[in-house]
């Protein structure tokens, strides 16, 4: 353990869209007796993380200082505050990578993801975890089962995701759900929806490759939409599908403007709409629709109380097997080339090994 505190806090920063350096940074030190400090092992490229490299800003987060970059991570405690009883040195963790102000109403009402001031890794002005060393609070970081790997941890975040999503979307035994988009989180909410017990799970997306590997991994049926209007894809969905008057939920993990057209145009009279992927700020939105069938009409951001801890469990269990959509990991000093493949659209899940990380081995191969 003597090794690991003594080690590397080298960290991936970016300066401005596609300008990006490694730097040595100060070690964290433990601000609470409720503090852990972890060794970041792996973390997962996040679409948000290209987002920022690409564009130097997501919607009002605009980056304005250098940042790490990274936020789905998993690691090794290497040392504990005072008060910490959860957590030992050599546990292995998945880090939940925000920390909420804990006071305000959302935060005392369990909605701590709408806390005004989260302080959210890879956030502007907050830094990520694609560094040597995180300092978290005990109780955001979750301990890995013997039989859950390191890699496995690293993908508990985009977990989270789905199952905050699946959980706006009120999935319940024996429902129809329609996913729009077959990316990370929109395959993680196909076998969350299926986990949750819906009988009927439906992968929708452009890219045929996309759509059989989510196949093979949750949907029990997938679509291919084509360029005609939202009305006309819906129809031939709920034809091709086999579902009659419409699915009782739809979530939308693309952002993209037609599939959110889509979407409410195949959800039933009084069934649920979850959006849950970002895209354009404003789009054109079949508003008549809404309103005449009685969506309810939900948004889904990061995640919320309980997320992770279920999360946990489902890869635990064996209820979703988040091996699966990890193409491969990378040394941690290749991470720029790795985001140059992300955003190419290769693989699905690539990681990045901590720079303290000893062995990096490719795993995976979809």
């Amino acid at each position: 353990m003597a090794e690991i505190e003594s080690s590397s806090n080298l960290s991936f920063i970016l300066n401005k869209p596609f300008d990006v350096k490694f730097e040595q940074r100060p070690k964290p030190t433990l601000q609470s007796p409720r503090d852990v400090l972890v060794a970041i092992n792996y973390t997962g490229i996040c679409g948000s993380d290209v987002h920022y490299w690409v564009e130097g800003r997501i919607g009002d987060f605009i980056v304005e200082n250098p940042m790490v970059l990274g936020h789905e991570s998993s690691g090794t405690v290497v040392s504990v505050g005072s008060e910490v009883k959860s957590l030992k040195p050599g546990d292995r963790v998945a880090v939940e990578p925000g920390k909420p102000c804990r006071y305000c109403t959302p935060c005392l009402s369990g909605h701590y993801n709408l806390c005004n001031d989260m302080r959210f890794a890879a956030t502007p002005p907050y830094d990520g975890t694609l560094t040597g060393f995180w300092a978290s609070p005990d109780d955001f970081c979750y301990k890995l089962p013997e039989h859950v790997s390191l890699q496995e941890g690293a993908l508990v975040e985009p977990l989270a995701v789905a199952v905050h999503i699946v959980k706006q979307a009120e999935i319940q035994p024996g429902q129809s759900v329609v996913v729009m988009g077959a990316g990370p989180v929109g395959l993680l909410c196909c076998a969350v929806a299926k986990a949750f017990g819906a009988s009927k799970v439906v992968s929708v997306d452009i890219q045929p490759s996309r759509l059989e590997f989510a196949a093979s991994f949750a949907a029990t049926h997938t679509f291919t939409p084509e360029r005609v209007k939202a009305e006309e894809n819906a129809a031939r969905l709920l034809k091709e599908t086999g579902i009659e008057g419409g699915a009782d939920a739809v979530i939308d993990a693309s952002g993209a403007e037609p599939s959110i057209q889509t979407s409410i145009h195949v959800v039933r009279r009084g069934g649920v709409y979850v959006q849950g992927g970002m895209g354009k700020p404003d789009i054109t939105f079949p508003i008549m629709a809404l309103c005449t069938k009685e969506v309810t009409c939900k948004g889904s951001f990061r995640y919320g109380s309980g997320d992770y801890k279920l999360a946990v469990e489902f890869i635990s269990d064996g209820k979703v097997d988040v091996k699966r959509l990890i193409t491969g990991t990378v040394k941690f000093e290749d991470a720029e080339e790795a985001f140059k493949d992300v955003k190419a659209g290769k693989g699905i899940k690539v990681l990045i090994a901590g720079p303290n990380e000893k062995s990096c081995r490719c795993i995976g191969g979809h």
